[in-house]
């Protein structure tokens, strides 16, 4: 009865010596899948391996063969080729909402997807890239909760924090409740994606107002049994708009603002706030743009950032603003 239970499953440990062992530069042959099956203490025959092979290749598993010295088998198209498992590899490793740790969960699993050869191109990758990761490993529970809060189309609550420095302590930097710990109660919209971060945006009856928050400080998340509100608030909210506004999700007051550009600079314009932006000739080097962005220090940094080739025009009132952006800048190195 062990033996035939065991015979039921040779051909499940074909197919999964086939996936795992074998890849266009890794063939095997007919006696190493026997010798592999042996391993399982499954016995087989030439024969049944070859009719196995063949109902395997009928079920669609893509199982080429190559024929030189020896006759060898391996795996052609997979649902996943390698350069898109390197594209993958890379958007997790550049991720920062996705932990050290659970960057090499995640490629740990996708490893499994290519033969094991294959696998060892992806763990050399992941050592070319160093960047700033969340600490919060709960962040993936969190974005589950909230999807399924969006779903439900219920409210939530929630503890907001914020990193804070502490000289006495042993840590000097370290994470502190927002509000004395005080929960926060939002009816969620929608998630955005924004500059490697997740954020919230939900609607807080208090304020009446549509408000951002990063998922990553998001704690002890809880839906809660009441209707989310907001509704006419969010129909009016335009995602897309509001994220490319918006400069690293800083809040501030939405302004239009009138921008000379060097021409050389289109390309920098183009990728901040689309192309779908009037642009109007000023001179044989420059262009004039109109566009909407939140007037806080982050867009103040970034148009500090492009030096001379960029001077804010207009409202005067965000001129004005800059200026005294400018000024304090510059009185902490000549006063």
């Amino acid at each position: 009865m062990a033996r035939t239970s065991r015979q039921k499953e040779k051909i499940l440990y074909i197919a999964k010596i086939l996936l795992e062992k074998t890849d266009e530069n890794h063939k095997i042959t007919v006696n190493e899948i026997i010798e592999e099956l042996s391993k399982q203490g499954i016995s087989s025959e030439r024969k049944s391996i070859y009719s196995d092979l063949e109902t395997l290749s009928k079920f669609g598993l893509d199982i080429c063969k190559e024929k030189t010295i020896s006759t060898g088998y391996y795996i052609g198209i997979r649902d996943f080729q390698m350069p898109e498992l390197k594209l993958l590899v890379d958007a997790i490793q550049s991720s920062k909402f996705i932990t050290s740790k659970k960057s090499m969960e995640l490629i740990g699993k996708l490893e499994k997807l290519c033969s094991v050869n294959d696998a060892k191109l992806l763990q050399r990758q992941v050592f070319v890239t160093n960047r700033v990761k969340t600490l919060n490993e709960k962040i993936y529970y969190n974005v589950d909760t909230l999807h399924n809060a969006l779903s439900l189309g219920k409210q939530i609550t929630f503890i907001y924090n914020k990193w804070v420095l502490d000289y006495n302590g042993v840590e000097k930097i370290k994470k502190q409740h927002r509000r004395d710990g005080k929960l926060y109660k939002v009816s969620p919209w929608a998630l955005s994606w924004d500059d490697e971060y997740y954020y919230l945006i939900a609607y807080e009856k208090e304020s009446e107002k549509l408000k951002h928050y990063r998922v990553d400080k998001m704690q002890d998340i809880v839906i809660i049994n009441e209707e989310r509100e907001g509704q006419n608030s969010f129909e009016k909210f335009d995602v897309a708009s509001y994220t490319k506004s918006v400069f690293s999700m800083f809040g501030g007051k939405e302004t239009s603002v009138k921008l000379s550009v060097d021409n050389s600079l289109i390309g920098v314009i183009v990728d901040r706030f689309g192309k779908n932006i009037f642009v109007s000739k000023e001179s044989e080097e420059t262009f004039c743009v109109t566009v909407k962005v939140v007037l806080s220090p982050q867009f103040f940094g970034w148009l500090f950032a492009l030096g001379t080739k960029v001077k804010l025009l207009e409202p005067n009132n965000a001129v004005e603003d800059f200026s005294k952006y400018l000024k304090a800048v510059n009185e902490l190195y000549y006063t």
